[in-house]
Protein backbone atom coordinates (compact mmCIF):
# COMPACT_ATOMS: atom_id res chain seq x y z
CA UNK A 1 0.00 0.00 0.00
CA UNK A 2 1.57 3.34 -1.32
CA UNK A 3 0.59 6.47 0.89
CA UNK A 4 0.19 9.81 -0.98
CA UNK A 5 3.03 11.37 0.60
CA UNK A 6 5.17 8.09 -0.87
CA UNK A 7 3.60 8.36 -4.40
CA UNK A 8 5.77 9.11 -7.29
CA UNK A 9 9.18 8.59 -4.89
CA UNK A 10 10.81 5.58 -6.01
CA UNK A 11 11.35 2.34 -3.79
CA UNK A 12 13.74 2.60 -0.94
CA UNK A 13 14.46 -1.41 -1.17
CA UNK A 14 14.28 -3.27 -4.55
CA UNK A 15 15.30 -7.00 -4.47
CA UNK A 16 15.86 -8.62 -7.74
CA UNK A 17 16.40 -12.40 -7.84
CA UNK A 18 17.85 -12.59 -4.44
CA UNK A 19 19.46 -16.14 -3.74
CA UNK A 20 21.44 -16.95 -0.33
CA UNK A 21 23.03 -20.18 -0.02
CA UNK A 22 25.47 -22.09 2.73
CA UNK A 23 28.10 -24.39 1.95
CA UNK A 24 27.56 -26.94 4.57
CA UNK A 25 30.05 -29.98 4.14
CA UNK A 26 31.08 -29.60 1.06
CA UNK A 27 27.45 -28.92 -0.76
CA UNK A 28 25.78 -25.73 -1.44
CA UNK A 29 22.62 -25.46 0.37
CA UNK A 30 20.06 -22.69 -0.77
CA UNK A 31 17.94 -20.89 2.39
CA UNK A 32 16.31 -18.66 -0.26
CA UNK A 33 15.67 -18.49 -3.98
CA UNK A 34 14.28 -16.26 -6.63
CA UNK A 35 13.01 -13.52 -4.23
CA UNK A 36 11.42 -10.18 -5.96
CA UNK A 37 10.14 -7.33 -3.56
CA UNK A 38 10.29 -3.59 -3.09
CA UNK A 39 9.53 -1.76 0.08
CA UNK A 40 8.57 2.35 -0.28
CA UNK A 41 9.47 5.14 2.03
CA UNK A 42 7.19 4.68 5.10
CA UNK A 43 6.01 1.73 4.56
CA UNK A 44 5.70 -1.69 6.36
CA UNK A 45 6.38 -4.99 5.09
CA UNK A 46 6.25 -8.06 6.97
CA UNK A 47 8.20 -11.43 6.17
CA UNK A 48 6.36 -14.33 7.89
CA UNK A 49 7.09 -18.34 7.74
CA UNK A 50 8.16 -20.79 10.06
CA UNK A 51 11.80 -21.31 10.92
CA UNK A 52 14.20 -22.52 8.07
CA UNK A 53 12.24 -20.57 5.79
CA UNK A 54 14.63 -17.78 5.08
CA UNK A 55 12.95 -14.87 5.87
CA UNK A 56 15.48 -13.84 8.64
CA UNK A 57 18.65 -15.06 6.68
CA UNK A 58 17.23 -13.03 3.39
CA UNK A 59 17.34 -9.85 5.60
CA UNK A 60 20.70 -10.07 6.76
CA UNK A 61 22.02 -11.05 3.26
CA UNK A 62 20.93 -7.39 2.52
CA UNK A 63 23.44 -6.24 5.06
CA UNK A 64 26.41 -8.33 4.55
CA UNK A 65 25.64 -10.01 7.92
CA UNK A 66 25.65 -13.61 6.87
CA UNK A 67 28.57 -16.41 8.55
CA UNK A 68 31.38 -16.58 6.10
CA UNK A 69 30.17 -20.26 4.78
CA UNK A 70 26.97 -17.92 3.14
CA UNK A 71 26.55 -16.54 -0.42
CA UNK A 72 24.71 -13.95 -2.01
CA UNK A 73 23.55 -13.47 -4.97
CA UNK A 74 20.79 -11.66 -7.02
CA UNK A 75 20.49 -7.61 -6.93
CA UNK A 76 19.98 -5.45 -4.05
CA UNK A 77 19.03 -2.02 -4.67
CA UNK A 78 19.21 0.41 -2.33
CA UNK A 79 17.94 3.87 -2.62
CA UNK A 80 18.03 3.52 -6.53
CA UNK A 81 21.94 1.99 -5.84
CA UNK A 82 22.74 -1.27 -6.50
CA UNK A 83 24.92 -2.52 -3.08
CA UNK A 84 25.30 -6.08 -3.60
CA UNK A 85 28.48 -6.15 -4.58
CA UNK A 86 30.12 -3.04 -3.05
CA UNK A 87 33.12 -2.77 -0.34
CA UNK A 88 33.18 -3.57 2.91
CA UNK A 89 34.00 -0.16 3.95
CA UNK A 90 31.39 0.97 2.14
CA UNK A 91 28.62 -1.39 3.43
CA UNK A 92 29.77 -0.66 6.73
CA UNK A 93 28.92 3.10 5.93
CA UNK A 94 25.44 2.35 4.81
CA UNK A 95 24.97 -0.22 8.05
CA UNK A 96 23.65 1.60 11.04
CA UNK A 97 23.57 4.66 8.91
CA UNK A 98 21.13 4.19 6.09
CA UNK A 99 20.16 0.76 6.91
CA UNK A 100 19.58 -0.10 10.64
CA UNK A 101 18.39 -3.25 12.44
CA UNK A 102 16.37 -4.07 15.43
CA UNK A 103 17.36 -7.51 16.71
CA UNK A 104 15.24 -10.19 18.49
CA UNK A 105 17.29 -10.28 21.79
CA UNK A 106 18.29 -7.11 22.88
CA UNK A 107 20.77 -8.93 25.27
CA UNK A 108 23.01 -10.36 23.15
CA UNK A 109 23.21 -7.50 20.43
CA UNK A 110 23.83 -4.76 22.87
CA UNK A 111 27.23 -4.68 24.57
CA UNK A 112 27.19 -5.59 28.52
CA UNK A 113 30.19 -3.96 29.22
CA UNK A 114 29.20 -0.38 27.76
CA UNK A 115 25.94 1.45 29.51
CA UNK A 116 23.43 2.20 26.54
CA UNK A 117 24.20 5.80 26.57
CA UNK A 118 27.54 5.14 26.13
CA UNK A 119 26.34 2.53 22.88
CA UNK A 120 24.29 5.09 21.26
CA UNK A 121 26.75 8.15 21.55
CA UNK A 122 29.41 6.07 19.65
CA UNK A 123 26.73 5.44 17.04
CA UNK A 124 26.46 9.12 16.71
CA UNK A 125 30.05 9.85 16.85
CA UNK A 126 30.76 7.47 14.53
CA UNK A 127 27.79 8.30 11.72
CA UNK A 128 27.34 11.76 11.98
CA UNK A 129 30.98 13.37 13.22
CA UNK A 130 29.07 14.49 16.64
CA UNK A 131 31.43 15.78 19.63
CA UNK A 132 30.30 14.15 22.89
CA UNK A 133 28.61 16.72 24.70
CA UNK A 134 26.07 16.89 21.34
CA UNK A 135 25.69 12.92 21.18
CA UNK A 136 24.71 12.51 24.56
CA UNK A 137 21.95 15.74 24.55
CA UNK A 138 20.67 13.65 21.38
CA UNK A 139 21.10 10.60 23.47
CA UNK A 140 18.81 11.89 25.58
CA UNK A 141 16.53 13.23 22.99
CA UNK A 142 16.37 9.83 21.51
CA UNK A 143 15.56 8.04 24.91
CA UNK A 144 12.43 10.13 25.56
CA UNK A 145 11.53 9.24 21.65
CA UNK A 146 11.41 5.94 22.77
CA UNK A 147 9.89 6.89 26.06
CA UNK A 148 12.45 5.50 28.57
CA UNK A 149 11.68 5.71 31.68
CA UNK A 150 13.90 8.92 33.07
CA UNK A 151 16.40 9.41 30.53
CA UNK A 152 18.51 11.37 32.34
CA UNK A 153 18.92 8.17 34.70
CA UNK A 154 18.89 5.29 32.15
CA UNK A 155 21.29 6.59 30.15
CA UNK A 156 24.27 5.46 32.64
CA UNK A 157 22.58 2.03 32.83
CA UNK A 158 24.04 -1.22 32.09
CA UNK A 159 21.78 -3.60 29.60
CA UNK A 160 21.83 -5.84 32.47
CA UNK A 161 20.05 -2.87 34.76
CA UNK A 162 16.95 -2.98 32.41
CA UNK A 163 14.16 -4.88 31.90
CA UNK A 164 12.93 -7.01 28.61
CA UNK A 165 11.25 -3.80 27.36
CA UNK A 166 13.44 -0.96 28.04
CA UNK A 167 16.24 -2.98 26.41
CA UNK A 168 14.59 -3.14 23.57
CA UNK A 169 13.63 0.63 23.65
CA UNK A 170 17.46 1.44 24.16
CA UNK A 171 17.61 -1.17 20.82
CA UNK A 172 15.54 1.12 19.30
CA UNK A 173 16.83 4.04 20.07
CA UNK A 174 20.39 2.87 18.61
CA UNK A 175 18.87 2.02 15.82
CA UNK A 176 16.92 5.45 14.89
CA UNK A 177 19.38 7.61 16.28
CA UNK A 178 21.14 8.20 12.68
CA UNK A 179 17.34 8.37 11.16
CA UNK A 180 17.58 5.45 8.73
CA UNK A 181 15.58 5.41 5.40
CA UNK A 182 15.10 1.58 6.04
CA UNK A 183 14.62 -0.18 9.22
CA UNK A 184 14.99 -4.01 9.62
CA UNK A 185 12.70 -5.55 12.43
CA UNK A 186 13.58 -8.95 13.48
CA UNK A 187 11.51 -10.40 15.60
CA UNK A 188 11.08 -6.90 17.58
CA UNK A 189 8.53 -7.93 20.03
CA UNK A 190 8.99 -12.03 20.70
CA UNK A 191 9.88 -11.94 23.82
CA UNK A 192 8.20 -9.25 25.13
CA UNK A 193 4.92 -8.69 27.44
CA UNK A 194 1.51 -8.11 25.53
CA UNK A 195 1.25 -4.94 26.72
CA UNK A 196 4.97 -3.76 26.37
CA UNK A 197 4.80 -4.89 23.58
CA UNK A 198 1.77 -2.93 22.03
CA UNK A 199 3.78 0.18 23.53
CA UNK A 200 7.05 -1.25 21.24
CA UNK A 201 4.29 -1.29 18.42
CA UNK A 202 2.57 1.96 18.46
CA UNK A 203 6.57 3.15 19.19
CA UNK A 204 7.92 1.93 16.14
CA UNK A 205 4.39 2.98 14.18
CA UNK A 206 4.89 7.07 15.53
CA UNK A 207 8.33 6.75 14.75
CA UNK A 208 8.26 5.52 11.22
CA UNK A 209 5.54 8.65 10.50
CA UNK A 210 8.18 11.30 12.21
CA UNK A 211 11.30 9.93 10.10
CA UNK A 212 9.30 8.40 7.21
CA UNK A 213 11.21 5.03 7.86
CA UNK A 214 11.08 1.86 5.83
CA UNK A 215 10.46 -1.44 7.95
CA UNK A 216 10.80 -4.61 7.16
CA UNK A 217 9.17 -6.40 9.42
CA UNK A 218 10.47 -10.15 10.19
CA UNK A 219 7.74 -12.08 12.71
CA UNK A 220 6.11 -15.22 13.62
CA UNK A 221 3.65 -13.13 15.16
CA UNK A 222 0.36 -12.80 13.12
CA UNK A 223 -1.56 -10.50 15.44
CA UNK A 224 2.10 -8.25 15.41
CA UNK A 225 1.18 -8.29 11.39
CA UNK A 226 -2.38 -7.12 11.44
CA UNK A 227 -0.87 -4.15 13.68
CA UNK A 228 1.65 -3.40 11.83
CA UNK A 229 2.14 -4.28 8.38
CA UNK A 230 0.65 -2.58 5.04
CA UNK A 231 2.24 -5.52 2.77
CA UNK A 232 2.74 -9.23 3.60
CA UNK A 233 5.50 -11.74 1.77
CA UNK A 234 4.83 -15.54 3.21
CA UNK A 235 7.89 -17.24 2.69
CA UNK A 236 8.61 -21.47 2.63
CA UNK A 237 11.35 -23.41 2.07
CA UNK A 238 13.23 -20.37 0.95
CA UNK A 239 10.58 -19.35 -1.72
CA UNK A 240 7.63 -16.61 -1.29
CA UNK A 241 4.41 -18.37 -1.45
CA UNK A 242 2.42 -15.56 -1.41
CA UNK A 243 2.69 -11.32 -1.00
CA UNK A 244 0.02 -8.81 -1.48
CA UNK A 245 -2.00 -6.32 0.54
CA UNK A 246 -1.93 -7.18 4.62
CA UNK A 247 -5.58 -7.14 3.91
CA UNK A 248 -6.58 -9.12 1.58
CA UNK A 249 -3.57 -11.93 2.41
CA UNK A 250 -5.21 -12.26 5.74
CA UNK A 251 -9.40 -12.10 4.48
CA UNK A 252 -8.69 -14.25 1.55
CA UNK A 253 -5.65 -16.51 1.11
CA UNK A 254 -4.60 -18.03 -2.15
CA UNK A 255 -1.61 -20.33 -0.51
CA UNK A 256 -2.78 -23.34 1.26
CA UNK A 257 -0.02 -23.13 2.91
CA UNK A 258 -0.64 -19.57 4.14
CA UNK A 259 -4.41 -20.70 5.24
CA UNK A 260 -2.45 -23.39 7.27
CA UNK A 261 -0.45 -20.42 9.12
CA UNK A 262 -3.54 -18.56 9.27
CA UNK A 263 -5.46 -21.65 10.92
CA UNK A 264 -2.22 -22.27 13.24
CA UNK A 265 -2.46 -19.07 14.87
CA UNK A 266 -4.21 -19.45 18.57
CA UNK A 267 -6.81 -16.40 19.43
CA UNK A 268 -8.40 -15.23 22.33
CA UNK A 269 -11.84 -16.39 22.04
CA UNK A 270 -14.67 -14.20 23.62
CA UNK A 271 -16.96 -17.14 24.05
CA UNK A 272 -17.87 -18.87 27.16
CA UNK A 273 -16.20 -22.25 27.47
CA UNK A 274 -18.39 -25.20 28.74
CA UNK A 275 -15.77 -26.57 31.05
CA UNK A 276 -18.29 -26.83 34.38
CA UNK A 277 -17.34 -30.93 34.24
CA UNK A 278 -13.22 -30.61 34.12
CA UNK A 279 -13.34 -28.04 36.84
CA UNK A 280 -15.50 -30.76 39.38
CA UNK A 281 -13.13 -33.33 38.16
CA UNK A 282 -9.76 -31.63 38.96
CA UNK A 283 -11.48 -29.90 42.26
CA UNK A 284 -11.71 -33.49 43.59
CA UNK A 285 -7.87 -34.22 42.98
CA UNK A 286 -5.47 -33.56 46.01
CA UNK A 287 -3.50 -30.34 45.47
CA UNK A 288 0.26 -30.86 44.53
CA UNK A 289 1.64 -27.11 44.59
CA UNK A 290 -0.05 -24.57 47.18
CA UNK A 291 1.01 -21.11 48.34
CA UNK A 292 -0.48 -19.87 51.43
CA UNK A 293 0.44 -16.06 52.39
CA UNK A 294 4.42 -16.82 50.90
CA UNK A 295 6.51 -13.78 50.44
CA UNK A 296 9.51 -14.06 48.51
CA UNK A 297 12.11 -11.11 49.40
CA UNK A 298 15.58 -10.54 47.40
CA UNK A 299 18.26 -9.59 50.40
CA UNK A 300 19.86 -6.25 50.30
CA UNK A 301 23.42 -6.27 48.42
CA UNK A 302 25.75 -3.17 48.91
CA UNK A 303 23.93 -0.60 47.66
CA UNK A 304 20.98 -2.09 46.48
CA UNK A 305 18.14 -2.36 49.00
CA UNK A 306 16.04 -5.02 49.69
CA UNK A 307 13.38 -6.13 47.08
CA UNK A 308 9.57 -7.96 47.74
CA UNK A 309 8.65 -9.74 44.52
CA UNK A 310 5.94 -11.67 46.05
CA UNK A 311 4.09 -10.71 48.62
CA UNK A 312 1.48 -12.41 50.62
CA UNK A 313 0.43 -14.75 47.32
CA UNK A 314 -2.12 -17.70 48.10
CA UNK A 315 -3.29 -20.39 45.43
CA UNK A 316 -3.25 -23.68 44.84
CA UNK A 317 -2.72 -26.47 41.84
CA UNK A 318 -4.36 -29.80 41.90
CA UNK A 319 -3.26 -33.44 40.44
CA UNK A 320 -4.49 -33.12 36.78
CA UNK A 321 -4.92 -29.09 35.98
CA UNK A 322 -3.14 -26.75 33.76
CA UNK A 323 -3.16 -23.28 35.72
CA UNK A 324 -1.84 -20.09 33.89
CA UNK A 325 0.50 -17.27 35.40
CA UNK A 326 0.46 -14.60 33.58
CA UNK A 327 1.61 -10.86 33.96
CA UNK A 328 4.26 -7.98 32.53
CA UNK A 329 7.96 -8.63 33.19
CA UNK A 330 9.12 -7.63 36.82
CA UNK A 331 5.26 -8.95 38.04
CA UNK A 332 7.19 -11.64 39.67
CA UNK A 333 5.99 -14.78 37.83
CA UNK A 334 9.50 -16.51 36.55
CA UNK A 335 9.96 -15.73 41.18
CA UNK A 336 7.28 -17.71 42.01
CA UNK A 337 8.16 -20.92 39.58
CA UNK A 338 12.01 -21.00 40.57
CA UNK A 339 10.19 -20.86 44.19
CA UNK A 340 7.96 -23.84 43.74
CA UNK A 341 10.92 -26.19 43.12
CA UNK A 342 12.84 -24.90 45.79
CA UNK A 343 15.28 -22.72 43.53
CA UNK A 344 14.45 -19.39 45.92
CA UNK A 345 14.30 -19.19 49.79
CA UNK A 346 10.63 -18.15 50.91
CA UNK A 347 10.63 -14.86 53.40
CA UNK A 348 7.56 -16.11 54.73
CA UNK A 349 4.57 -18.11 54.54
CA UNK A 350 3.78 -21.61 53.62
CA UNK A 351 5.04 -23.26 50.43
CA UNK A 352 3.97 -27.03 49.92
CA UNK A 353 5.02 -29.61 46.96
CA UNK A 354 3.32 -32.77 46.62
CA UNK A 355 2.80 -32.70 50.92
CA UNK A 356 6.25 -31.35 51.74
CA UNK A 357 6.57 -27.72 52.79
CA UNK A 358 9.47 -26.35 51.81
CA UNK A 359 9.98 -23.04 53.43
CA UNK A 360 12.89 -22.69 55.14
CA UNK A 361 13.62 -26.55 54.35
CA UNK A 362 16.97 -27.94 54.31
CA UNK A 363 18.80 -29.08 51.34
CA UNK A 364 18.21 -32.90 51.49
CA UNK A 365 14.59 -32.16 51.73
CA UNK A 366 14.77 -29.83 48.49
CA UNK A 367 16.81 -32.56 46.77
CA UNK A 368 14.17 -35.38 47.21
CA UNK A 369 10.92 -32.59 46.49
CA UNK A 370 12.74 -31.27 42.98
CA UNK A 371 12.40 -35.27 41.56
CA UNK A 372 8.78 -34.23 42.25
CA UNK A 373 8.83 -31.45 40.21
CA UNK A 374 10.17 -30.86 36.15
CA UNK A 375 10.53 -27.48 34.83
CA UNK A 376 10.82 -26.71 31.22
CA UNK A 377 12.70 -23.61 30.38
CA UNK A 378 11.89 -20.63 27.95
CA UNK A 379 14.98 -21.26 25.46
CA UNK A 380 15.77 -25.05 25.49
CA UNK A 381 19.19 -24.49 23.44
CA UNK A 382 20.63 -22.76 26.79
CA UNK A 383 19.30 -25.42 29.08
CA UNK A 384 20.48 -28.64 27.17
CA UNK A 385 24.01 -29.43 27.67
CA UNK A 386 25.23 -29.00 24.06
CA UNK A 387 28.11 -31.67 24.66
CA UNK A 388 25.53 -34.52 25.27
CA UNK A 389 23.46 -36.58 22.87
CA UNK A 390 19.98 -36.35 23.39
CA UNK A 391 19.38 -39.82 24.72
CA UNK A 392 21.96 -38.72 27.03
CA UNK A 393 20.35 -35.29 27.96
CA UNK A 394 16.95 -36.66 28.31
CA UNK A 395 18.22 -39.99 30.13
CA UNK A 396 20.39 -37.86 33.08
CA UNK A 397 17.56 -37.82 35.60
CA UNK A 398 16.94 -40.80 35.62
CA UNK A 399 20.14 -42.07 36.33
CA UNK A 400 21.28 -39.72 38.67
CA UNK A 401 17.91 -40.21 40.94
CA UNK A 402 19.40 -44.04 40.63
CA UNK A 403 15.83 -45.40 38.92
CA UNK A 404 17.70 -47.16 36.02
CA UNK A 405 21.01 -48.04 34.13
CA UNK A 406 21.65 -50.25 30.85
CA UNK A 407 18.89 -51.67 28.90
CA UNK A 408 16.68 -50.72 31.12
CA UNK A 409 17.52 -46.44 30.94
CA UNK A 410 17.98 -46.63 27.09
CA UNK A 411 14.25 -48.53 26.98
CA UNK A 412 13.03 -45.26 29.22
CA UNK A 413 14.51 -42.46 27.19
CA UNK A 414 13.45 -44.66 24.17
CA UNK A 415 9.84 -44.13 25.72
CA UNK A 416 10.12 -40.52 26.57
CA UNK A 417 11.68 -39.66 22.96
CA UNK A 418 7.66 -42.20 21.87
CA UNK A 419 5.81 -39.85 24.18
CA UNK A 420 6.93 -36.06 22.56
CA UNK A 421 6.73 -37.43 19.30
CA UNK A 422 10.51 -37.89 18.19
CA UNK A 423 11.76 -40.47 16.18
CA UNK A 424 14.04 -42.75 18.21
CA UNK A 425 16.99 -42.58 16.12
CA UNK A 426 16.97 -38.80 17.33
CA UNK A 427 18.82 -40.23 20.65
CA UNK A 428 22.35 -39.71 19.02
CA UNK A 429 21.88 -36.43 18.19
CA UNK A 430 22.84 -32.83 19.32
CA UNK A 431 21.08 -30.38 20.26
CA UNK A 432 22.20 -28.10 17.49
CA UNK A 433 21.22 -30.72 15.24
CA UNK A 434 17.43 -30.06 16.13
CA UNK A 435 14.90 -27.44 15.38
CA UNK A 436 13.40 -25.23 18.13
CA UNK A 437 10.66 -27.28 18.49
CA UNK A 438 12.07 -30.05 18.36
CA UNK A 439 14.43 -29.20 20.93
CA UNK A 440 11.67 -27.62 23.52
CA UNK A 441 10.25 -31.17 22.99
CA UNK A 442 13.11 -32.95 24.09
CA UNK A 443 13.07 -30.28 27.56
CA UNK A 444 9.41 -31.81 28.18
CA UNK A 445 10.71 -35.31 27.79
CA UNK A 446 13.93 -34.77 30.24
CA UNK A 447 11.40 -32.80 32.93
CA UNK A 448 9.11 -35.60 32.71
CA UNK A 449 11.81 -38.45 32.95
CA UNK A 450 11.25 -38.99 36.86
CA UNK A 451 7.23 -39.00 36.01
CA UNK A 452 6.99 -35.80 37.94
CA UNK A 453 3.58 -35.09 39.82
CA UNK A 454 4.65 -31.26 39.17
CA UNK A 455 5.23 -29.61 35.90
CA UNK A 456 6.96 -25.73 35.52
CA UNK A 457 6.38 -24.41 32.17
CA UNK A 458 8.46 -21.07 31.79
CA UNK A 459 7.19 -19.52 28.58
CA UNK A 460 7.90 -22.77 26.84
CA UNK A 461 6.23 -21.28 23.61
CA UNK A 462 7.01 -17.87 23.01
CA UNK A 463 10.15 -18.47 20.83
CA UNK A 464 8.07 -20.65 18.57
CA UNK A 465 6.42 -20.67 15.16
CA UNK A 466 2.40 -20.76 15.14
CA UNK A 467 2.64 -23.84 13.54
CA UNK A 468 5.23 -25.06 15.76
CA UNK A 469 3.69 -23.72 18.77
CA UNK A 470 0.31 -25.11 17.50
CA UNK A 471 2.05 -28.78 17.45
CA UNK A 472 3.90 -28.82 20.70
CA UNK A 473 0.55 -27.33 22.59
CA UNK A 474 -1.11 -30.65 21.67
CA UNK A 475 1.44 -32.84 22.60
CA UNK A 476 1.55 -30.94 26.06
CA UNK A 477 -2.30 -31.15 26.19
CA UNK A 478 -2.20 -34.92 25.57
CA UNK A 479 0.45 -35.72 27.48
CA UNK A 480 -1.15 -33.89 31.09
CA UNK A 481 -4.42 -36.00 29.81
CA UNK A 482 -2.50 -39.21 29.90
CA UNK A 483 -0.34 -38.29 32.85
CA UNK A 484 -2.69 -36.28 35.21
CA UNK A 485 0.64 -33.93 36.80
CA UNK A 486 -0.07 -30.54 37.72
CA UNK A 487 1.17 -27.52 35.58
CA UNK A 488 1.94 -24.09 36.19
CA UNK A 489 2.23 -22.44 32.86
CA UNK A 490 4.16 -18.80 33.01
CA UNK A 491 3.28 -17.01 30.33
CA UNK A 492 2.28 -13.76 28.05
CA UNK A 493 0.34 -15.01 25.36
CA UNK A 494 -3.08 -14.93 26.77
CA UNK A 495 -4.27 -16.90 23.59
CA UNK A 496 -2.23 -19.65 24.75
CA UNK A 497 -3.76 -19.71 27.85
CA UNK A 498 -7.21 -19.53 26.49
CA UNK A 499 -5.91 -22.81 24.59
CA UNK A 500 -4.61 -24.48 27.27
CA UNK A 501 -5.48 -23.50 30.95
CA UNK A 502 -8.36 -24.48 33.77
CA UNK A 503 -7.62 -21.88 35.37
CA UNK A 504 -5.77 -18.22 35.63
CA UNK A 505 -3.89 -16.24 38.16
CA UNK A 506 -2.99 -12.57 37.06
CA UNK A 507 0.51 -11.08 39.27
CA UNK A 508 0.93 -7.54 38.96
CA UNK A 509 4.34 -5.88 41.05
CA UNK A 510 4.35 -9.00 43.07
CA UNK A 511 0.59 -9.16 44.08
CA UNK A 512 -2.02 -11.75 42.58
CA UNK A 513 -4.38 -9.26 41.75
CA UNK A 514 -7.13 -11.77 40.24
CA UNK A 515 -7.68 -15.53 40.00
CA UNK A 516 -10.47 -17.97 39.07
CA UNK A 517 -11.38 -20.27 35.73
CA UNK A 518 -9.84 -19.45 32.65
CA UNK A 519 -13.64 -18.06 31.48
CA UNK A 520 -13.83 -15.54 34.33
CA UNK A 521 -10.65 -14.20 33.71
CA UNK A 522 -10.52 -13.98 30.30
CA UNK A 523 -13.74 -12.81 29.07
CA UNK A 524 -15.16 -11.33 32.10
CA UNK A 525 -12.06 -9.70 34.11
CA UNK A 526 -12.79 -7.59 37.31
CA UNK A 527 -9.53 -6.33 38.15
CA UNK A 528 -8.46 -3.45 35.99
CA UNK A 529 -5.32 -4.16 35.42
CA UNK A 530 -6.40 -7.46 33.93
CA UNK A 531 -8.37 -5.92 32.03
CA UNK A 532 -5.61 -3.70 30.31
CA UNK A 533 -3.65 -6.99 29.70
CA UNK A 534 -6.42 -8.58 27.71
CA UNK A 535 -7.22 -4.99 25.63
CA UNK A 536 -3.13 -5.30 24.72
CA UNK A 537 -3.44 -8.71 23.21
CA UNK A 538 -2.63 -7.84 19.02
CA UNK A 539 -5.63 -10.43 16.55
CA UNK A 540 -4.83 -11.82 14.28
CA UNK A 541 -7.06 -9.61 12.19
CA UNK A 542 -6.09 -5.93 10.35
CA UNK A 543 -9.70 -4.56 10.67
CA UNK A 544 -10.21 -5.49 14.26
CA UNK A 545 -6.97 -4.65 15.29
CA UNK A 546 -7.13 -1.10 14.16
CA UNK A 547 -10.39 -0.23 15.84
CA UNK A 548 -8.62 -1.92 19.09
CA UNK A 549 -5.50 0.10 19.08
CA UNK A 550 -7.75 3.09 17.94
CA UNK A 551 -10.13 2.26 20.96
CA UNK A 552 -6.65 1.82 23.34
CA UNK A 553 -5.57 5.25 22.32
CA UNK A 554 -8.52 6.89 23.06
CA UNK A 555 -8.67 5.30 26.88
CA UNK A 556 -5.32 7.12 27.17
CA UNK A 557 -6.66 10.55 26.03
Amino acid sequence: MTSERTAGRGPVLKIENLGVDFWVDGTWYPAATGMNYEVQPGEVLAIVGESGSGKSSSSMALLGLLPPNGRVNGRIEFKGRDISAVSASQLRKIRGEEIAVIFQEPMTALNPVYTIGAQIIEMLRTHKGMVPADARARTLELLELVEMPQPEVSIDKYPHQLSGGQRQRAMIAMAVSCEPALLIADEPTTALDVTVQAEILDLMRDLRHKVDSAIVLITHDMGVVADMADRIIVMKDGVIVEAGDVHTVFSSPSHEYTEKLLAAVPKLSVEIDAAEAEEARVSAEKPILTFEDVVIEYPKRGRIPAFRAVDGVSFEIRAGEVVALVGESGSGKTTIGRAAIGLLPVHSGTLEVNGTNIAGAKEKVLRDVRRDAGIVFQDPGSSLNPRLPIGESIGEPIMLAGKAKGAELQKRVETLLDEVELPRSYRNRYPHELSGGQRQRVGIARALALRPPLLIADEPTSALDVSVQARFLDLLQGLQEQLRFACLFITHDLAVVDVLAHRVLVMHKGVLVEQGVKDQVLRRPKDPYTQRLIAAVPVPDPVVQRERRELRAAGRQ
